[in-house]
């Protein structure tokens, strides 16, 4: 009886070892990440310019972690000419750890207020500070598990979130204007905190890439031309 024939199954038991070794790559950038954002949301809370210090510093592991994952992918496609659903897997490993490289620049970007001690003493800033981030630790949890476990569905729920992250973002940045229509003295302290806040929403948004990603991975479809809501009710429908 012939046996069906079935993806990401090789001769060479090496290959299928250098294609998990890639995806446990993106895992452990994407664990160090949310290690770091939990991290910031207590130099924030804390107001610990060293600890926001130390997250900062600890980025130059991620940009080194992105480099030899575009390195691996690199070599696999020269090496394996990988096709169907392993090509897939190889363009949205590279595409995630781009995306995760830049999450750990808008982190950086986000301890920069708490080390320069220019966080306003603002009782509505923290507290739509801690939100937003605490949404994003959140999001970032539930798009590494969708990668992990290649699940749409997860994919699809977590990247819903994101509408959440934008309204409590938008919240910020009228609050924000309002504080500089009062207190144009401090308008430049208070572009800080909007640069922060963007950085926020924009951690909010590479995380959405990535799920759309996991689609990408799992259907071949153009990201570009995913419904995520309708095929959140197509999942959901089929069980």
């Amino acid at each position: 009886m012939k046996r069906p024939f079935q993806l990401n199954t090789h001769i060479s038991a090496k290959y299928n070892q250098e294609l998990e070794a890639l995806k446990h790559s993106v895992l452990t950038m994407g664990g160090l990440l949310e290690q770091q954002m939990v991290n910031t949301l207590i130099a924030i809370e804390e107001k610990l310019p060293n600890l926001a210090e130390r997250v900062s510093l600890n980025d130059a592991k991620i940009d080194g972690m992105e480099q030899q994952v575009e390195q691996e992918c690199m070599r696999i496609i020269a090496t394996r000419n990988p096709a169907a659903s392993d090509l897939r897997l190889v363009m949205t490993v590279a595409k995630a750890a781009n995306d995760l490289e830049r999450i750990g620049d808008d982190i950086v970007r986000i301890n920069r207020l708490v080390q320069s001690k220019g966080m306003p003493d603002s009782d509505f800033l923290l507290a739509g500070l801690l939100d937003i981030g605490n949404r994003i630790v959140s999001m970032m949890r539930g798009t590494l598990d969708a990668f992990a476990r290649q699940d749409e569905k997860a994919a699809i729920i977590a990247h819903k979130q994101d509408s959440d992250i934008d309204r409590v973002y938008k919240k910020l940045l009228e609050q924000t204007a309002e504080e500089i229509k009062s207190n144009p003295e401090e308008i430049y302290m208070w572009m800080d905190v909007l640069w922060t806040v963007r950085s926020f929403e924009r951690i909010g948004d590479r995380c959405k890439n990535i799920c759309e990603y996991v689609f990408f991975l799992n259907s071949g479809t153009n990201r570009k031309k995913i419904s995520m809501k309708k095929n959140l009710k197509r999942l959901l429908k089929n069980g």
